[in-house]
């Protein structure tokens, strides 16, 4: 193991597989109801033309070849012996129960291919689709990850994301009901959110009862909405220090149970406008190790704490860290 101070999801891979383990993000060329029409137009503001994180991904080839193409780079690269099959961009699930249930089977036909990973908004997963969902979760090693990004009603209306929380309590209910493990997506550093809210995140993700988390850095790409108004000096991104303290705060409050499977999000460089440091992820990444060991903390830290000292008070009152931004 790791020695993390935190349940990392690389860990839970090799424990469950006994091996090096890769994600292979996969295109298949769904689109998204907050792009057609169905929940709105435009996309999040965060949101590239190409879907948020799917850069690198070859959609001209079919899930089979995306998939032979990525094992042989990641078996040279990492040594990898086992594969995810990682349905990334866009929402993943927004298509007819037949042709999900194809691709999902030809992505668990590639040899080497241990498990899938879909990526997918709260308000594509009508009871047919989770039904099938839940199929593999039974047969298979399965995450179905959802973008929450926030728990605030204001800030999911800032980000057009097309759905307000309800819709994500909602759809986590309803997966956990079929055994499904969900993994959610939050960004820290969001406009307008202080500190205290950023937190609280954490707590509404315990008593909801997610299994995984995925922390992403508010990051600006080129040829976003986002773009736009960081360009403006509307919206600032974190500084790397800032984010360092903000996520290992976060981990504290987290409960323990909780895999996390990332704690900063990629972007390639000619893409990425601002925050900068985040090209250098691994630094990133010893710099939050470091400062849970200079802390003597980890994951759940301020949570047992809270329970052995019997209180049953919230995150505390500290100076608020605001993410300016004058949006309307």
């Amino acid at each position: 193991m790791s020695g993390r101070r935190y349940t990392a999801f690389s860990d839970e891979l090799r424990r469950v597989f006994g091996c090096r383990v890769q994600r292979i993000s996969v295109d298949a060329g769904f689109t998204c109801p907050n792009r057609d029409g169905a929940a709105g137009t435009g996309g999040c503001i965060f949101c590239g033309g190409k879907g948020s994180g799917s850069f690198g991904i070859r959609p001209e080839l079919s899930v089979t070849r995306q998939l032979l193409h990525g094992k042989e780079f990641l078996a040279r690269r990492y040594g990898a012996a086992r594969f995810l099959a990682y349905f990334q961009p866009y929402s993943n699930t927004y298509a007819p129960v037949e042709h999900l249930r194809e691709l999902y089977d030809e992505a668990l036909a590639v040899p080497d291919v241990a498990g899938l990973i879909v990526g997918t908004r709260p308000d594509c997963l009508p009871t047919d689709v989770l039904d099938l969902l839940a199929g593999y979760a039974r047969r298979t090693y399965f995450w179905l990850e959802l973008g929450l990004q926030s728990p605030l009603d204001r800030t999911l209306a800032l980000l057009n994301r097309g759905h307000d929380f309800a819709a994500f309590a909602d759809a986590v209910a309803r997966s956990r009901e079929r055994g499904i493990r969900v993994c959610a997506h939050v960004i820290l550093g969001l406009p307008g959110e202080s500190r205290e809210e950023m937190l609280s995140t954490a707590g509404i993700l315990n008593g909801l009862g997610v299994e995984g988390v995925k922390i992403h850095q508010l990051h600006v790409m080129k040829g976003t909405a986002l773009e736009e108004v960081h360009r403006r000096g509307e919206v600032r991104c974190l500084e790397r220090d800032a984010y360092v303290g903000l996520v290992c705060d976060f981990l504290e409050w987290l409960d323990p149970r909780i895999v996390i499977h990332r704690l900063v999000g990629d972007a390639p460089a000619d893409h990425l406008v601002a925050p900068r440091w985040s090209l250098r992820k691994g630094d990133v990444l010893g710099a939050v190790d470091a400062e849970l060991e200079r802390r003597g903390t980890g994951q759940g830290s301020a949570v047992a704490k809270n329970v052995r000292e019997g209180s049953t008070e919230g995150i505390p009152q500290r100076k608020s860290l605001i993410c300016p931004s004058r949006l309307q």
